[in-house]
């Protein structure tokens, strides 16, 4: 089940979307393919040995792909892009150890349960498997949320709301061992947690953006920015951070929960609730305001803000305001 957050439509009137990418392991990307495609529908736009794209109608394309970039370069090139040497080793690394992604279109908030829902479904059916298949598995889903708009203010309140929550989000998502000691989800600096409380909303986006770059110079966040500062000001980020893997589009790139696709009990709604939080808490200016103050009043010289402590309050402030 998706709990709607509390703001749906962006300042145009139209409904919030929300591209989802899956990652797993367990099935060949052939086979992973005739499921997607079996659940919702979809017919073969392109296909190589490394992926492939799925023209889904009223929703958009959906990717299927192995998620890394050395083979499925070598895929495209060899054989004029059939990639006939390549398809065993393909299978097989998807299969053990390279995980699959699925990357969903940007999809209405309203749709999302109808379109993703089954799609997970069948491939836990046949046989997908997740963050927990194995010690090295660093499996997620990756949430990539339409702002309501492109103000600095907006933009800073979801910065906060996250960067104030993130330690407890950690623990409320249960972030797999092998997620939390790889570089693609680290945290923001606590110093940046202080900097923003400290400093508030900026006057500009420029000066948002600026602040961001000075303590998060890389795509590796849990929640990455670059994606949304890149619509605004490419350039710019492109300066700080040499990229190509950064896609501008005017969306938050939450990259935080486990992907728990084999388990029976889980489901994309679960990975959504983290976020869904952090974007609830980011519409409420008061709450936000009173939890920078106490961020700031717990914070002592050398030891910063005790970790432990802090989540250990926040569940019951959440709860308290009916964010959880």
């Amino acid at each position: 089940m998706f709990t709607l957050p509390a703001v749906t439509h962006t300042a145009s009137g139209d409904w919030r979307r929300v591209g989802i990418e899956i990652e797993f392991t367990g099935l060949p990307l052939a086979r992973a393919v005739e499921v997607v495609a079996a659940a919702i529908g979809g017919e073969r736009r392109e296909q190589d040995a490394a992926h492939c794209i799925l023209a889904v109608p009223d929703a958009g394309d959906f990717a299927i792909e192995i998620d890394w970039a050395f083979l499925k370069r070598q895929a495209a090139e060899q054989d004029g892009g059939s990639g006939e040497g390549w398809i065993e080793l393909l299978s097989l690394a998807a299969e053990r150890v390279v995980p699959l992604e699925v990357v969903g279109p940007p999809l209405p908030l309203d749709r999302l349960e109808a379109l993703l829902d089954p799609l997970v479904d069948a491939l836990r059916e046949a046989g997908a498997a997740g963050t927990r298949d194995t010690v090295i598995a660093a499996y997620g889903v990756h949430i990539n949320t339409e702002a309501p708009d492109l103000e600095a203010t907006t933009l800073w309140r979801y910065v906060a709301s996250f960067a104030l929550l993130q330690w407890w989000l950690v623990d409320a998502h249960a972030v797999d061992l092998a997620r939390r000691v790889s570089p693609y989800v680290d945290l923001y600096p606590e110093a940046y947690t202080r900097e923003l409380c400290e400093a508030g909303p900026p006057e500009s986006t420029g000066a948002l953006l600026a602040a961001y770059l000075r303590q998060n110079p890389t795509r590796n966040r849990a929640l990455d920015m670059l994606p949304l500062f890149s619509e605004l000001d490419a350039g710019t980020v492109q300066a700080a951070v040499d990229d190509d893997r950064v896609k501008a589009r005017p969306a938050f790139h939450y990259r935080l929960p486990n992907c728990l696709i084999d388990d029976p009990a889980w489901s994309l709604g679960d990975a959504w609730e983290g976020w869904r939080v952090v974007d609830d808490l980011a519409q409420r200016p008061a709450d936000l305001e009173a939890l920078a103050a106490a961020f700031l009043d717990r914070w002592r010289p050398l030891l910063g803000v005790d970790r432990a402590a802090w989540c250990t309050d926040l569940s019951p402030w959440l709860r308290d305001r009916g964010l959880v």
